[in-house]
């Protein structure tokens, strides 16, 4: 196997882990556009410069035309459920726990907008199942949630 065969795989191995931690959808075209190089480095491996070029076109193009359209589909869950981005439009979402969720170390799973996610709760407190709660931060794939007051709206 060639080092620039190599580079490719693993640069494209690594912009996998980072989608994985982010999901902000701009890594994972970078590791498309890796391995569309990897092809062409395997079928000609002196062509490294035709190699950055498929790379950065594969990038940009998934960036442009598909990115939008994943994006779109994220921010969609049900009827007039709606999240704004990734990440930061879950704060303010609301769910329910699906089993106690505790600190750091003691992590539960709540479920909103029809998904599951990892928790922690904001307060020192263990939150029970079937606790309606918000979202109130969101770090890397888990949430931090608080329980809703029974007087704040729904």
């Amino acid at each position: 196997m060639s080092p620039v065969l190599l580079f490719w795989i693993v640069t494209a191995v690594v912009l996998v882990a980072v989608e994985l931690h982010s999901i902000a959808f701009f890594a994972l075209f970078g590791a498309a556009g890796a391995a569309a190089a990897a092809v062409v480095a395997f079928i000609s491996p002196d062509a490294i410069a035709l190699q950055i070029v498929v790379a950065i076109a594969v990038g940009i193009v998934g960036i442009l035309l598909v990115r939008p359209y994943v994006s779109k589909a994220f921010a969609r869950r049900g009827p007039d459920q709606r999240i704004g981005g990734v990440h930061g439009g879950l704060i303010s979402s609301r769910g329910i726990t699906l089993d106690v969720v505790g600190s750091d170390l003691a992590a539960g799973h709540v479920r909103i907008l029809g998904e599951n996610w990892l928790a922690v709760a904001v307060s020192d407190g263990p939150i029970p199942p079937e606790t309606p709660v918000i979202v109130v931060a969101v770090t890397g794939t888990t949430l931090t949630v608080r329980p809703t007051s029974t007087t704040e709206p729904s």
